[in-house]
């Protein structure tokens, strides 16, 4: 008779990325997949890990961290870490990559139970692609979603979390929809007022401060006024009645700005007086300049000639960029014959042998499987939340019902009951808010739906896909395939991480050779036409 084989330890990590548990894709639906998969495959669960309302763009989430620094532990707790899907675990390419190497240094593996990226070559192939592709229509998504805050904000409707201190959110019919704005929030405004009188007055922030507090005035979170909040309401130009929206967008995007948005707490000429008097008394300080490093291929180059690093090299000012053997850099032309590389170019060689290489066609067809699989499942997350916020709405709307009814036929007064109708206001308008969103993801998804024609086209234009993209996320992608790549006068040989598919020109090798043309190596021209 054979012995069963002892299970083998694993974690079970759930996320959920929003903080309306009700309507969200439910943590306890996870953990239950979770442990019936554990249970039918031999896995012995000893750690669980949950984060709600985290998102999955970030690395920094207090349960997620606990688990990586217990994993990378001397003696690690568990073998497996068992997530309902590689999304659940990180939505960023980079830190999949960063994460998942460091966990495997240990002889720990991420397996997901929905997505079946086996522990071989291709199975590590096919889970580095559908872990770029989900952060490609992650990163589609967000800009969909911050397109729409946009649009709402540039009609002057507020679209942030918060109301500023002084101001309410009030909902407001759009057509369909109800969509907040702001208005006075007594007696706090007058707070503000006082705040602003203050400082036109010529008193300092920290006697703006001491007076608060001595008089018992509450911040806006409730506790004592700090010099720094003080400062910050100060600066915040929402209280001139003007909407800014949008001045944090990586892309550069000018903010949205409205005058006359809403009720203004001081003039615009107050607050730009205001604005003149703080930089007037503010230190001089110049923040460093945030330059990210331009060149793909750094610390992937070697010297086939003498062993040594090739490094990224500019001239003429900047104008071109190369990468040189470091024994040229050192010590000058002649000391060895590898010859300078136009960075931009082999750059681009490299990343079209990735693209022949590792996006063939078998590969592109598996790809089309997985992705809508993916969508199919994330469809089907939407209409569950927006069922369950349905149901909760008719739910409230039917409490509601019941209060005015006893209003009507016992002695009980407004006043007794209305904390429980605010109670009720509030879910209902966070309840709508979160069906919207689900409503609005939900066509997203469904028009994101492929065929393999669109895939297709997505393979062949992954060359330039990683050339546009940013920088950190497709060093990632290049590093998740690319182990060396070793030069040599007139080739480059690259080794990759993983053995290649079959239906390519190399046959599933792990080495593949190319030839450098003289445009790659190409140097700069000095001293006139037919000179270099």
């Amino acid at each position: 008779m054979t012995e069963r084989q002892s299970p083998t330890t694993a974690a079970v990590y759930a996320r959920v990325s929003s903080d309306r548990q009700d309507v969200d894709l439910s943590v306890a639906a996870q953990l239950r997949a979770l442990r019936d998969y554990a249970q039918k495959n031999n896995y012995a669960i000893v750690r669980q890990y949950v984060d709600e309302a985290e998102s999955g763009r970030v690395a920094d989430r207090p349960q997620f961290r606990r688990m990586i620094d217990e994993g990378s532990s001397t003696q690690a707790p568990f073998n497996v870490i068992l997530v309902w899907k590689f999304s659940r675990f990180t939505r960023k390419r980079e830190h999949a990559v960063a994460f998942k190497s460091m966990l495997r240094k240990k002889g720990i593996r991420v397996v997901s139970i929905t997505e079946h990226a086996d522990d071989t070559p291709t199975g590590k192939l096919m889970e580095a692609i559908i872990e770029s592709v989900d952060e490609f229509y992650s990163e589609n998504l967000a800009q969909e979603v911050v397109r729409g805050m946009r649009e709402s904000a540039s009609r002057g409707f507020w679209v942030a979390p918060q109301a500023p201190y002084g101001y309410r959110k009030v909902h407001v019919q759009d057509g369909a929809k109800k969509r907040p704005v702001l208005e006075l929030d007594p007696p706090t405004d007058a707070v503000v007022r006082r705040i602003f009188s203050l400082a036109l007055s010529g008193t300092s922030i920290l006697d703006i401060t001491k007076t608060l507090n001595g008089e018992g005035i509450r911040s806006p979170d409730g506790k004592r006024w700090m010099k720094t909040s003080v400062h910050r309401l100060l600066g915040n130009e929402a209280y001139s009645g003007t909407l800014v929206w949008g001045t944090t967008a990586k892309d550069n995007t000018p903010p949205v700005r409205v005058d006359n948005a809403f009720p203004a707490i001081v003039s615009q000429r107050e607050f730009k007086r205001v604005q003149k008097m703080l930089r007037s008394k503010a230190p001089k300080v110049t923040h460093p300049r945030r330059t990210a490093s331009p060149y793909l291929l750094s610390g992937l180059l070697t010297c086939h000639v003498c062993g040594k690093l090739l490094s990224a090299a500019e001239a003429k000012g900047g104008r071109y960029t190369y990468y040189v053997c470091h024994s040229l850099l050192k010590r000058g032309s002649g000391d060895c014959t590898t010859p300078r590389l136009n960075a931009k170019r082999f750059e681009r060689l490299i990343i079209d042998q990735i693209r022949e290489h590792i996006l063939t066609e078998s590969n592109v067809r598996d790809l089309v499987k997985m992705v809508n699989e993916e969508m199919d499942s994330v469809i089907r997350e939407q209409q569950e939340r927006v069922e369950a916020a349905d149901a909760e709405l008719a739910d409230i709307r039917r409490r509601m019902d019941r209060l005015w009814d006893l209003v009507e036929k016992t002695d009980l007064t407004m006043e007794e009951i209305l904390p429980r109708i605010r109670h009720h206001l509030e879910n209902q308008e966070r309840l709508e808010q979160a069906a919207d969103e689900a409503r609005s993801i939900l066509a997203l998804r469904r028009a994101s739906v492929q065929d393999v024609e669109r895939i297709a086209a997505y393979a062949r234009e992954m060359s330039d896909f990683l050339m546009e993209s940013e920088v950190t996320e497709t060093k990632a992608f290049i590093r998740s395939f690319v182990k060396e790549i070793a030069v040599r006068p007139g080739k480059a040989v690259i080794h990759y991480t993983i053995p290649t598919p079959l239906d390519n020109d190399i046959d599933g090798a792990d080495v593949a050779e190319v030839a450098l043309s003289r445009r790659v190596m190409k140097s700069v021209t000095r001293g006139g036409p037919g000179r270099t």
